[in-house]
């Protein structure tokens, strides 16, 4: 009984949410609650709450103070390279907007932890997708897939508690499975290729060599693409809506109709040097509507009247003098993190309290920085003592460990000498219907000593046990992805609409490649 009621209170979790009946706070406290009550523990709910919370305090704490030490850095310039150099490379492609947003979460990952690279890829990405009217979901849904391959990293997390739960060396489970990791992230880069020309298709693309243009959008966004001489004489050409071609003067104040009635016209707002077209503005009327499909619409819905201006490079709260100083702390921060020199949470209490004291010494300044960021710190927060709630019941009553052994002995015995490829399959659901710390210390030694029965290796199992992670980094039991979609704005059901199929086929391809190269 206690199977079907977590598998039902799972599947009533992700319903409510997809569907947007309920916000993701309240389905993660009153759905488990619910069931709580019904299964007849109402009684030590409270316990299974406070044991729940007490397990993500840190978490909680580390998210907060790291959501303002990046806040910070970000208000300061720190990230401002990085973003003019994405943007250089994106140009106003969306094609190329949506493989730098998979190679620069892929970059960051390598920090092993996903709060810090969601707040650096969405600051960077985020104001990108804005102007060109692309679908953000787009962007969570890769920088998702994209850091749940990298947090395979033996400091990630999920290796290290493989390796702790089978002891066995972390090295042996990760340094053979880096050739499909790296399949694996190839497909990640594949999957954003293919995304940014879906993207291209909708949208289409505006490019401008030397002069940045301001364009005005009557009914949906069309995006110009010029190239060459002809970008420079000011000529567009619409690929979306059937448009037509227009020339001007070399003033470039050049003008063409298509469908939507389309106006692209030279302005004065530039931000950006010549010939870079990183920092284009593009501005409109009304607008996209849902787009082509569910997987491009939602993002789109979440750019109405939202009213986004960039990062102003001659926002006040820049210290370029100090650039050289918040570089060498966030390289401290980040070493001591992989080291393991303090706990995580202390060490983003420290940074941020060091970053605040020196870029902001003045008390109004401190405050202030503090407040422009304290709905993030609220909306993550929040959702991460509600997902206690979740997780405290779904383990405190049994769920968890009913559900894990009802799959795990509904494995056939003819598939005992293939526990490898079964642990692999499991571990894409398991990761996602719980945490890494669940499955890892509770599920994973049971599947390794069926897997012992039968002949296979232990460190086979633990390294089939990885393969899901891809998926996990976009459960709704991981903190950082409240991150992800608070910073982007955009709705967690249309998040996990979007994003789960798309992960399941990179978990596959890793476990497919191992399975392939005789790694697993």
């Amino acid at each position: 009984m206690l199977t079907i009621l977590g598998f039902v209170m799972i599947a009533t979790f992700l319903v409510l949410i997809m569907m947007k009946k309920m916000s993701p706070i309240a389905a993660l406290v009153l759905i488990p609650a619910f069931f709580c009550v019904l299964v007849g523990k109402a009684a030590h709910l409270g316990d299974y709450v406070i044991e729940g919370v007490g397990n993500l305090a840190p978490t909680a704490a580390m998210l907060m103070f790291a959501i303002v030490y990046f806040g910070v850095m970000i208000d300061v310039g720190l990230f401002d390279p990085v973003v003019r150099g994405i943007l250089r490379f994106c140009k106003a492609d969306p094609m190329r907007v949506v493989v730098g947003t998979a190679v620069l979460a892929a970059i960051v990952s390598l920090d092993g932890d996903g709060s810090t690279t969601f707040m650096i890829t969405v600051s960077a990405m985020y104001p990108l997708y804005k102007r060109l009217k692309m679908s953000l979901v787009v962007m969570t849904g890769v920088a998702a897939t994209a850091n749940g391959v990298m947090n395979t990293l033996p400091w990630g997390g999920p290796t290290a508690r493989a390796a702790t739960a089978l002891k066995v060396d972390a090295s042996d489970i990760f340094v053979p499975m880096i050739p499909a990791l790296a399949v694996g992230l190839v497909a990640v880069f594949v999957l954003a290729y293919v995304l940014g020309l879906r993207e291209r298709r909708r949208l289409g693309v505006l490019s401008l060599d030397e002069v940045l243009e301001r364009g005005t959008v009557a009914d949906e966004p069309v995006l110009a693409g010029a190239g060459g001489e002809g970008a420079r004489a000011g000529r567009v050409s619409f690929v979306k809506g059937g448009g037509a071609a227009g020339a001007a003067g070399p003033t470039g104040a050049g003008r063409a109709a298509g469908a939507g009635g389309a106006e692209v016209s030279s302005g004065s707002g530039a931000q950006a040097s010549s010939g870079s077209g990183a920092e284009a503005t593009i501005s409109a009327g009304s607008a996209s509507g849902s787009g082509s499909g569910s997987d491009s619409g939602s993002g789109a819905d979440a750019l109405d009247g939202d009213g986004f201006q960039g990062l102003d490079p001659h926002r006040p709260t820049l210290r370029p003098k100090l650039y050289w100083f918040n570089a060498g702390l966030t390289i401290l921060l980040l070493t001591a993190m992989i080291m393991e020199w303090l706990p995580i949470p202390v060490l983003f209490l420290l940074g941020a309290a060091l970053a605040l004291t020196v870029n902001f010494p003045h008390m109004p300044d401190q405050k202030a920085r503090i407040a422009a960021h304290s709905e993030n710190v609220l909306n993550v927060t929040g959702m991460v003592f509600a997902a206690a709630v979740f997780t405290g019941v779904l383990t405190g009553t049994g769920m968890v460990d009913h559900m894990a052994d009802w799959l795990v002995n509904a494995v056939p015995d003819g598939m005992g000498g293939q526990m490898g490829l079964v642990t692999g399959l499991l571990s894409i659901p398991l990761t996602y219907f719980m945490s890494n710390d669940g499955f890892y210390f509770g599920v994973l030694p049971v599947l390794a000593e069926a897997g012992n029965a039968h002949g296979v290796s232990t460190i086979e199992i633990a390294r089939a046990s990885i393969a899901g992670q891809a998926l996990h980094m976009s459960s709704p039991l991981v903190p950082a992805v409240y991150v992800l979609v608070g910073m982007a704005k955009v709705e967690f059901g249309d998040h996990t609409r979007f994003t789960v199929k798309w992960a399941v086929l990179t978990s596959l391809v890793v476990l497919g490649a191992g399975i392939l190269f005789g790694i697993i």
